[in-house]
């Protein structure tokens, strides 16, 4: 009888832009990247309302990461600064709840940066599974 290897879920908002375009780069070329990463594509890291990164933790996710442009880089001009400010605001009600502040991530990848993408996820993979499965905001009606 085989035991399942615990892995985590972890969910990615990816700009459209750079780090969408980044992941792209790392799919073609080839570099490796956990599939337990869920992308979603966002027009502008600006758009990820703090409540998403609620909602996946509570729907299950185990770590969730951010990534856009590079500041001063950002397609709308200055989108990311607002989502440094916001997610610095997050962070602090993430602690507040009890969250593992290694469980979220904000990254800046630009779309050249396709081994800097897959890094980045490999690395935070490991750093969640370290952590093991989130059972602080799990909603057990949103499991299986």
């Amino acid at each position: 009888m085989q035991v399942n290897e615990y892995k985590p879920l972890i969910v990615a908002f990816c700009c459209n832009w750079c780090s969408y375009a980044g992941a792209d780069l790392a799919g073609n070329n080839r570099l490796n990247y956990p599939a337990d990463v869920k992308i979603i594509r966002v027009p502008c890291s600006c758009r990820v309302n703090p409540m998403f990164i609620l909602r996946a933790f509570q729907r299950g996710a185990d770590g969730v990461i951010l990534c856009g442009c590079h500041p001063g880089d950002c397609h709308y001009t200055s989108g990311n600064y607002y989502t440094r400010r916001r997610m610095a605001l997050l962070f602090s009600m993430l602690d507040y709840l009890g969250i593992e502040k290694e469980r979220t991530r904000v990254e800046w990848v630009s779309a050249a940066e396709g081994a800097k993408f897959a890094a980045t996820m490999n690395d935070f993979v490991e750093t969640v599974a370290a952590l093991g499965e989130n059972k602080r905001l799990e909603d057990l009606r949103c499991k299986k």
